[in-house]
């Protein structure tokens, strides 16, 4: 996956940087990783994936026939069960499809995972398919907040089109769901630039904290809530799909969604 940076990445640091399982644990540690490890395979964890996939890769392409698909490369990783922020703020569950044909998801295997890992894992998807050849560009040096708030929110309401409720990210309070003081907020900073802030905006306080990041006032997961209602605004407007919607710039979408959802429609800029 990190093929485009010179000299390779430490592996090791990515591992843990993602909330692999500790490799160094006490015993106690080990032991839970194996109990964990058992976990995921009594659930059928890496069929499902794989059956998940296949299922979210039918809907796109039949929502967008002349969609390339690229040649995915999967990862499923038992997560940290020591690692506060992951079992906790984020409840056990970190994916990445940014990079076209590599998927990598995190998880812990607590119930609520396990019940949400197709959808998990179409999420994941939808990112891959979206900064695919022949998709959205993301250019590290423009690339704004508004579109990694679109991303999540087409991303999550693509899960629910194959999974209903259970393709919303679960780690979003149901308050900051349809909160609209923090719709409100994230729409403020969709015009931000510099992949820096966009744990802030997107991730929420507790995260921004943890990479570095300066807090804006946002609770855990505020960009994918505002996101979904954002999508599902557009989507409402013109009857399309988030399926179809997979390649629609975010800029398309802002600018039916703000004004739908009572917010002007320069908020973006």
């Amino acid at each position: 996956m990190y093929f485009f940076i010179p000299g390779g990445v430490d592996m090791a640091a990515v591992h843990q940087q993602n909330f692999g399982f500790p490799v160094n644990g006490s015993d106690a540690t080990d032991e839970r990783v194996r109990e964990g490890l058992a976990t995921l395979l009594a659930a059928n964890a890496w069929e499902r994936v794989g059956a998940a996939l296949r299922d979210g890769v039918a809907a796109l392409t039949s929502a967008v026939p002349d969609l390339t698909m690229p040649d995915l490369q999967v990862l499923l990783v038992l997560g940290d069960p020591t690692n506060a922020h992951f079992m906790n703020e984020v409840a056990g569950v970190s994916g990445f499809g940014g990079i076209s044909g590599y998927i990598t998801v995190t998880v812990w295997p607590h119930p609520v995972v396990l019940d949400r890992l197709e959808a998990i894992v179409v999420h994941e998807l939808h990112h891959n398919v979206r900064y695919s050849p022949g998709g959205v560009v993301w250019d590290p040096a423009t690339v704004t907040v508004g579109e990694h708030v679109v991303a999540e929110g087409l991303a999550d309401v693509f899960a629910a089109e194959l999974h209903g409720r259970r393709g919303y990210t679960h780690f979003v309070g149901e308050r900051t769901r349809t909160d609209d003081a923090v719709l409100a907020k994230v729409a403020s900073g969709l015009g931000v630039t510099g992949m820096a802030d966009f744990a802030s905006w997107v991730l929420g306080d507790a995260s921004a904290a943890l990479f570095g990041a300066r807090r804006v006032g946002l609770p855990t997961g505020a960009g994918y809530a505002a996101g979904a209602r954002l999508v599902r605004a557009y989507l409402d407007a013109t009857g399309t799909t988030a399926a179809g919607s997979v390649h629609t710039p975010s800029a398309d979408i802002l600018e039916v969604a703000l004004p739908r959802l009572g917010l002007a429609p320069d908020a973006r800029h």
